[in-house]
Formats: structure tokens, sequence, C-alpha cells
């Protein structure tokens, strides 16, 4: 931000030109233009160059909305169909960077591969004409998880049904191997409704990925990193968890588990200190809540719920235990955005505008033209059929490109609904195999631990043999006799239920092996899928980006040419009527065209 608390525009390449804008109607102009041709108001040079410009020949940027250490998000539009959007481009600085820009570019790869309810939906991504790095996404309007929590601690009622969102968008994160690694309520969004959607997947990493950590590198907020984060950039989907369960306190109790003046001290809280109670900081919290947080946020990866699933179903049982409703699991994907009702309008404006400026001149001029302003009105109607015809080419490219991806999506959220089925139910079973293997531990301790004592046994027997010489019947050899005959029984048991339980948790493993290489698989078969489907959309976005330069370059043309026929004409008393008819034509909310 800048010293008036305004968000601070990101200094751009210097391939991006300055646009200039009218403070009345919001139309936007090139740079050399002077002068609105609609309502004749001086024009302003916008304080952010992005503003107005064209990303990708597609998008429309109209509001800077955030900025981050990584990248500035824009409020924009599908330029032919005025459908919102918002559009995230790397900052300027960090382009350069090829690292950075593989970072940039997979936040767009992995969460459009888990297209889930709560997680937000990516329609597109790639370079700017300056080669910058972009994504665009829905639009999201509501508020942060921070800002919720900075207004107070958040009632358990609410606090839950939030938390059991995250943690299905987490789920479905990690059953494709994806780790989000920068969970934070920043990044946590509520739409109406408390409806989460979990952004920001810039550091997210996936199993299948080349490592774009260096050795030493480590990303994340120091205040939400599980321990193992500290040391080595390769932690795992207990991380997140662990992430999850300094959120929940945090927002129960409005502090953080762990705080310090700096990150290192922070850590090292993280690393070596035990994490408090929230049933200490929460009084009437219900116990197995309590327990959940304790343990999500234990030390080590293995002490923390087995997976996503386990802390969902634990979730849910604590929620209806409180009578506190779910939120409901979305069964459907839900549908695109639809196009603006501007958008038909926008797709005739120049058209009518064109129709005024000609009949301005009608007036002016009567049927004696100037051969120079003929010329400019005749080329004004050519582009504006051109425009015409470009805007339905394009609207059929953007159907086209709707179609592929509302049936993807739509595959995709059927192939998730698969997925969850697979690993709701392994969960069980996983979290039954780590509790099986466990108790082999003490088994095994309490067989190993009758051997010195069988070899006691055996030395009492060798003893009263000896004493005996099998000459003389000795009672003391009959009772070592058969105390060595107990003990070996009991070895044998403990050893028995030992091997049984071994058994038992291999059987487990085994069935959850078997799983695996069914999500394996599944995986695998989305990952072809994925592929097929950028094939099918690469020509569309294509064509599309060609349709939108051309037209972007034929409204600045019109521009110009309005501007040099009414220029003279401005201030005519009796061609007021038309000029507000012409000004009434850009209405500052459809703005640009």
């Amino acid at each position: 931000m800048d010293g008036t608390g305004c968000l601070t525009p990101p200094t751009p390449p210097s391939l991006v030109p300055r646009m200039k804008s009218c403070p009345t109607c919001s139309l936007r102009y090139p740079s050399e233009s002077n002068v609105c041709f609609a309502d004749g108001s001086t024009l302003v040079v916008l304080r952010d160059p992005w503003l107005g410009s064209t990303v990708g020949g597609r998008y429309v940027l109209d509001e800077l909305i955030g900025i981050g250490g990584m990248a500035s998000v824009y409020r924009a539009r599908f330029l032919l169909t005025d459908r919102p959007c918002a559009v995230k481009l790397l900052n300027p600085q960090l382009a350069s960077d090829n690292t950075t820009r593989e970072r940039f570019n997979r936040e767009a790869k992995l969460a459009q591969r888990l297209a889930h309810p709560n997680i937000i939906e990516i329609f597109d991504h790639g370079d700017a004409e300056d080669g910058t790095p972009f994504l665009v996404m829905e639009l999201l309007e509501g508020e942060s998880l921070s800002e919720v929590i900075a207004a107070g601690p958040v009632p358990i009622a609410r606090a839950l049904p939030i938390v059991i969102q995250m943690t299905r968008a987490l789920a479905r994160a990690h059953d494709f191997e994806v780790i989000h690694r920068d969970l934070k309520p920043e990044n946590v969004f509520l739409l109406r409704g408390d409806r989460v959607k979990l952004l920001d997947f810039g550091i997210a990493r996936c199993a299948q990925d080349v490592r774009l950590t260096n050795a030493g590198e480590v990303f994340g907020t120091p205040e939400y990193m599980a321990p193992e984060r500290a040391t080595s950039s390769d932690a795992g989907p207990p991380a997140d968890l662990y992430a999850l369960g300094v959120i929940l306190f945090e927002m129960l109790t409005q502090r953080l588990p762990f705080d310090a003046p700096s990150p290192a001290q922070i850590l090292n809280k993280h690393m070596l200190e035990p994490p408090p109670r929230l049933g200490e900081n929460l009084p009437g919290v219900p116990p197995a809540l309590d327990h959940l947080v304790y343990d999500l946020m234990s030390k080590v990866p293995d002490g923390r719920p087995v997976d996503a699933h386990r802390v969902l179903a634990m979730l849910q049982e604590v929620s209806e235990a409180a009578r506190i409703p779910a939120p409901p699991d979305l069964d459907a994907a839900p549908p695109l955005a639809p196009p603006r009702p501007t958008a038909t309008a926008a797709v005739q404006r120049w058209g009518t505008r064109v129709e005024i400026v000609e009949r301005l001149v009608g007036k002016t001029y009567g049927g004696a033209l100037p051969v120079e302003v003929a010329r400019t009105l005749e080329q004004m109607k050519a582009h504006a059929k051109e425009l015409a015809e470009l805007r339905t080419r394009g609207l059929e490219e953007q159907r086209a490109l709707d179609t592929i991806h509302r049936e993807w999506k739509e595959g995709r959220f059927r192939q998730g609904k698969a997925m969850d089925r697979l690993t709701v139910d392994i969960s069980r079973t996983r979290e039954e195999a780590r509790a099986t293997r466990a108790g082999i531990a003490p088994l095994a301790g309490a067989a190993r631990s009758f051997a010195p004592r069988v070899r006691e046994a055996h030395r009492e027997v060798v003893f009263w043999e000896g004493r005996s010489g099998f000459r003389e019947p000795y009672r003391e050899l009959a009772a070592a006799y058969r105390a060595l005959a107990d003990l070996v029984d009991f070895w044998a048991n403990a050893r028995h239920a030992e091997l049984e339980v071994e058994a038992a948790a291999v059987e487990k493993e085994r069935a959850v092996s078997e799983v695996d290489q069914q999500i394996r698989e599944l995986r695998h078969s989305l990952v072809i899928a994925d592929r097929a489907m950028e094939d099918r959309k690469a020509k569309h976005f294509l064509a599309l980006a060609d349709v939108g330069r051309r037209a972007e370059k034929l409204e600045f043309e019109l521009l110009r040419a309005s501007g040099r026929i009414c220029a003279p004409l401005r201030g005519r008393a009796d061609l007021a009527p038309l000029f507000a008819e012409l000004a009434g034509s850009t209405p500052a909310a459809a703005a640009p065209a």
C-alpha cells in the first residue's frame, strides 16, 4: 500500500502501454488520445498501466483488488462475453526467474487438477503479451478467514462447518498427491453463507512434480508451519494437517498456539514446545475436539490423524454430537458463471456509436461530406462490421471452450467422487493398520521378555538333573520341569499373539496397498484426461487470442476515428442532443465495450 492506504500498483514491464480513461464514462483509450469522443471529457492517465489492458487477447483488467509478494490480482472480465473473473499476474520483478515462473504456472495446473467446490476454480493460464505469466480464476466476493478471526473468536457453531469444508478441500488435494504447504487464514476465503474456497497453491507441491525447492530453502508461514517443515522441504500431507490444527485453535481462541517476536523463535517453539490444550483456553469445548486439535499439532507426523479423511470423519462426529449441522457435500459440479446481460449489448455498441456519428456528420455537412470525413466514416463502418463479426466468432470459440471446460469439470468431479469413495473407505483401514502395527511392539517386547526367564528355568532344570543323576526321583526336578514347561507355554502364547497381530497388520496393509494401486491408476487416467483436455482447448484459446487482439486493435482505431470526426463538431448547440445520445451509448458500468 502507499501512504494513503491505497493499493499500490505493481511496476509493470516497459512493454505494457499506459492506458487513459474517461473520468465520466470510464471508456478506456490508448495513450495518445486526450479527449473522450463521446462526452468530451479530458482523459486521465491510469495510475496502473495494466488497467484497461487485455491479457492474452482474452481478458480485460478493470480493477486492482489485491497485491501479494508474488503476484497482483485484478478484477477482470472475459473480453467477448463480459463474464466476470479474476486475473493474477506474476509481479514483473519476479517474472525473469524461471523457478518462480514455474511455481506460478504450477499453481494453475494443480488447482485445475483438483476441481473441488471448496478450491478456487482456475479457467486459464498463460503468458501476457510482454511475457508476464498470468492465470485466470473465478472472481470471489466475500472475506478472508483472517478478517473473520481479527473480528474476534469464532463461535464453535460457525467454526466447525468452516473447518469441515477446509478439510474436504485438503482431502481432495492429498488424494491427488498435492500438498498445499502454506495453509493459513489468509488463504481461506469465505463466500456468502461461509462457503469456503481454498486459495493460493503457489508453493504447493505434487509428488509427480520436479522439485522446485533448493536445499535449505523453506517456504511457508512460520505461525502455521509443522515442525518437520523447518528442516525439510519434502514434508507431506501431515504438514497440512498440522496447519489445520493451528488454524482451528486460532479460530476458536483468537490466539496462536505458538507466537514469538521472530520467525526463528516461532519455528523453535513449533519444534520444541508442547502444544497448548484447547480445553484450557476454551472451557466447555467438546473433549473430542480438544483431543483432535491436540493430535493435529503433534510434533511428529505419525502422531497426527492418518489422513484428512480421518480428520473429516472426526470433525463430523464432533459436529453431530454438538448438534451443529455440517455443510452439505456438493454432489454436482457448480456451473460456470453465465455471461453478463450486457454482453449482447456490447456486441452492438460500436454499431450504435457509428450510426450516431453518421447522423452527426449528416446533420453537419448534409450530403456534401468532406472527403476525409467520408473516408473516415466508411472505415468506421467497416471496422464496426468486422468487430461484430469478430465478436460472433469469438463467442462461438468461447462457447466451445465452455463446453469443453464443463465436460471436463463434470468428468473430473465424478472422478473426484470416485476417489472419495476409495479413500474414505481406505482411510479407516489405514488408521486400523497403523493402530494394529503399533500394537505389535508391546506384544513383541512381552514375547522377548520370556527368553531370559526360560534360560533361567532351564538352568534350574539342569541343576536338579545333576543332583538327581537320574538315580533318585527328586520332587524339585519335577517342579523345575513344570516351571520350565509353564514358561514355554506362556512364551508360545505371547509369540502366537504377536504373530496374530502381525498377520492382521499385514492383511490390513495389503488391503491399503490394493486400494492405493487403484488410486494410482485413477490418478494416471486423470493425468491423461487433463492432457487431452488441454489439447482440445489449445486451438480455441489461440483462436480467441487472435480474435481478441484484432478486436482490440479495431476498437482503438474506432476510438481514434471517432475522435477525429467528433472533436471539430463538439460545442455546436444543434448537435447537443446527438452528443448526449452518443454519451449515453457508453454506460460506465459496461465500458469498455
